[in-house]
């Protein structure tokens, strides 16, 4: 059910007059300079109040209990290294707020991930400028928002998987091998162990009935999964 937008304390007076109380916002990002850049975006746009800033994940946290925004705009890594953990973490911790992801990735298996930790919405931190409110005001509502670009990809992603009978995993591997990544590089890239990454790749060869490494390539540009 869509979640319903209430007034921050401060914003009393905004109720009294009969005006919307603005969405509450709280900034998550490693890099001040972001979280500055990100503030001045969101402040230029009506009926959006960033209330404060973290530069980690505990402190997201603690911001989070204290203030209770609407939503959290996030683009932070756990301690393990991981920003899908961090989001899980976050999510946890704080289920009834809208988190929306600022990211320069733009796989749509990282997007399906951030999606199943928790995350409300993703947007590409090159496009934020045209993005970011719109992702943020439904997020503030319960509904979600994906990048046009990665929507897209996500829609072949899904196709593939359909077609392929792979799973989530299955395909993250796939792409990240026809990319040229060795299985030792994969398995730090997904914090697995070489071992599952080899149990994953064979997997892959057995569903698909391909032998090399040419013949992946060929199938994961023809499924969309990377550029030609």
């Amino acid at each position: 059910m869509p979640r319903t937008v209430t007034a921050a304390p401060r914003s009393r007076d905004c109720r009294a007059r009969g005006a919307t109380p603005p969405i509450r916002v709280l900034l998550a990002d490693d890099h001040l300079g972001v979280r500055r850049a990100l503030r001045l975006l969101l402040e230029g746009q009506g009926g959006i109040e960033v209330i404060g800033e973290a530069g980690d994940v505990s402190s997201a946290i603690h911001h989070v209990r204290r203030h209770e925004p609407h939503v959290l705009v996030v683009d932070l890594q756990a301690a393990n290294g991981s920003s899908v953990e961090a989001i899980r973490a976050l999510h946890a911790h704080a289920p009834g707020t809208g988190i929306v992801v600022v990211t320069m990735e733009r796989s749509p298996l990282f997007a399906q991930r951030v999606i199943d930790a928790g995350a409300s919405g993703l947007v590409l931190k090159d496009l934020a400028d045209k993005e970011l409110s719109e992702a943020v005001r439904r997020a503030a509502h319960g509904r979600r928002y994906l990048s046009p670009r990665v929507s897209a990809a996500l829609d072949d992603q899904l196709r593939a998987r359909a077609a392929d009978g792979l799973s989530v995993r299955e395909i993250e591997v796939l792409r990240l091998i026809a990319l040229g990544y060795t299985s030792r590089e994969i398995a730090a890239a997904l914090h697995l162990s070489p071992r599952t990454v080899e149990t994953h790749r064979a997997r892959i060869h057995r569903k698909l009935g391909l032998r090399s490494r040419h013949e992946l390539v060929d199938h994961a540009l023809r499924r969309g999964l990377i550029g030609g």
